[in-house]
């Protein structure tokens, strides 16, 4: 077991994950970065062929060609979500070949890749290190994974291949549609699913990379949203995935009148705190209530004549009918959640894909996410410090990934509309399972009980007095939420294994996941 030592937020977390130092939290911009930016090795034309056709027979043969052996890093992206076929096509591969050790680097897993399991078992893959959904979290909960896992924001997991924290040795990029070059685009094909931009980094920095195909294009893919020049080599399969399957449960709006409820308050929140304003910048996450803001937002502005200048996406239906009805002048996309977002961004281009590195890294010089007026977003836990959790339950099992969660915490407005309780179970307690995001940056949150906004945020709290809203203090608002609900949820029964870093976005481990007792 790693030693452990206590951080900025005081969370004792390992100062080394799988042999590698660790730097534990420092403070919200505390740590500053040294050094320069890692590089993928210099290659030359003379070794590729000359008219361009980078094609190989099959993943087997890409694998054997791209050098792969025991002990290395192969990268994935997520996004097809959970219809995704490559990722397991890949590793199933790897296990033919007969290697293991493998440390699987993918930019988010979903129960989709549950055959994993068998390959953490045989010892084909190691570890993983990315946000885990579903059964592989409840895996890694129960402490069987050999290695550490690594949970990091989108924005971090491009961070951390931009430092050379995470070297990539092989990029396998799913791409829907692609040229014998490897130019590669995600708007267009039977398998379209919008941007490609979490492949981005492992296009850049990757030793070898792999682009691999189910509708393969003559040369010129056009647009490129990858490009070939960074390709080695293309794979054709017969299906990369199921882009209908990019819509989930958490793309859905919500049907439950509480959470209606709790949706409606937020929009009134953000008019009567003065944000929805002509030319103002929203994003709202990917959960059915903050779907369900988005659209009482929408109705808000028809009804007043406002027009944001941009809205940031997670793009879906609703984003794509504000863009179309002239309410706003561009979405700038991080991860297209529908097959409407992917129709939109094929043929408007007032519709933008970006990548974590324009939108969320933290080493740039800025990003998008602090130039928002406001974020909505979800979480499974908060607490009366107004830290709040995102990856764990409150029986502690790891069920949930990052995203780009933490790196939207810097707009200049953060709200976490939330239900009071879940199962019965209180979301409001005394002290986080697992921070994920430092209460300082955490300003609103709204329940069907009440809002309650961070005491550091008395501008705020000034243009809300003498309003209809139902503004309470915190710790009155977990009291009632208690009183429903029989008293304070339970601690989870953990064990003292560190099964999981969560790496804040700056590289640094503002906290742990301990493992589960079964």
């Amino acid at each position: 077991m790693s030693n452990l030592i206590k951080n900025a937020v005081g969370r004792l977390v390992p100062t080394e994950i799988n042999g590698e130092k660790a730097i534990p939290f420092q403070g919200v911009g505390k740590y500053r970065p040294e050094g320069r930016k890692a590089a993928p090795p210099i290659r030359t034309s003379a070794d590729y062929p000359a008219d361009g056709d980078k094609i190989v027979a099959d993943m087997k043969t890409a694998l054997k060609n791209a050098g792969l052996r025991d002990g290395m890093t192969i990268s994935t992206h997520h996004h097809l979500r959970n219809g995704d076929q490559v990722a397991n096509a890949v590793f199933a591969a790897a296990a033919e070949l007969g290697v293991k050790d493998l440390r699987w680097f993918p930019s988010a897993s979903f129960p989709v890749h549950e055959p994993q399991i068998e390959l953490l078992e045989s010892g084909v893959i190691h570890h993983i290190e990315g946000s885990m959904n579903g059964p592989l979290g409840n895996y890694c909960s129960t402490g069987k994974m050999r290695g550490m896992a690594v949970l990091r924001s989108h924005g971090g997991r491009y961070q951390a291949v931009q430092d050379g924290e995470v070297h990539i040795d092989i990029a396998v990029i799913a791409a829907p549609t692609a040229d014998p070059f490897g130019n590669a685009t995600g708007d267009r094909g039977p398998t379209a699913c919008g941007l490609l931009g979490f492949a981005l980094a492992d296009s850049e920095y990757a030793d070898h990379v792999i682009a691999v195909t189910d509708n393969l294009v003559p040369f010129p893919c056009i647009p490129w949203q990858i490009q070939g020049n960074n390709v080695d080599q293309v794979v054709v399969m017969d299906s990369i995935g199921d882009a209908s399957k990019i819509v989930s449960g958490t793309t859905q709006i919500t049907k439950s009148p509480d959470r209606l409820l709790i949706a409606e308050l937020t929009a009134r929140f953000c008019d009567e705190a003065g944000i929805v304003r002509d030319g103002f910048s929203f994003q709202a996450g990917a959960g059915g209530t903050a779907l369900s803001f988005a659209i009482f937002l929408r109705d808000m502005m028809r009804e007043r004549n406002i027009k944001a200048r941009f809205v940031r996406g997670g793009s879906n239906q609703y984003l794509v009918d504000m863009l179309e009805e002239g309410l706003t002048d561009y979405i700038l996309d991080g991860q297209t959640f529908d097959l409407e977002g992917v129709r939109s961004m094929r043929e408007n281009p007032g519709h933008q894909n970006t990548s974590p590195f324009t939108s969320y890294n933290w080493h740039g010089k800025g990003n998008f996410a602090s130039m928002l007026d406001v974020v909505v977003l979800g979480a499974t836990e908060v607490d009366v410090n107004f830290n709040a959790n995102v990856v764990t339950h409150s029986d502690g099992r790891l069920l949930h990934g990052i995203g780009g969660w933490m790196n939207c915490l810097a707009s200049k407005c953060t709200i976490l509309p939330i239900p009071a309780f879940r199962d019965r179970i209180p979301v409001l307690v005394d002290e986080v399972t697992t921070l994920c995001g430092p209460g300082e940056l955490i300003d609103v949150i709204v329940t069907e009980r009440g809002i309650t906004i961070n005491p550091l945020r008395q501008d705020l709290l000034a243009k809300v007095q003498g309003s209809s809203l139902p503004i309470v203090d915190i710790h009155d608002l977990k009291a009632e939420i208690e009183g429903i609900c029989g008293g304070a949820p339970a601690k989870p029964d953990l064990g003292e294994k560190v099964v999981a870093a969560i790496k804040w976005v700056d590289g640094t481990v503002i906290d742990c996941v301990r493992e589960v007792k079964v």
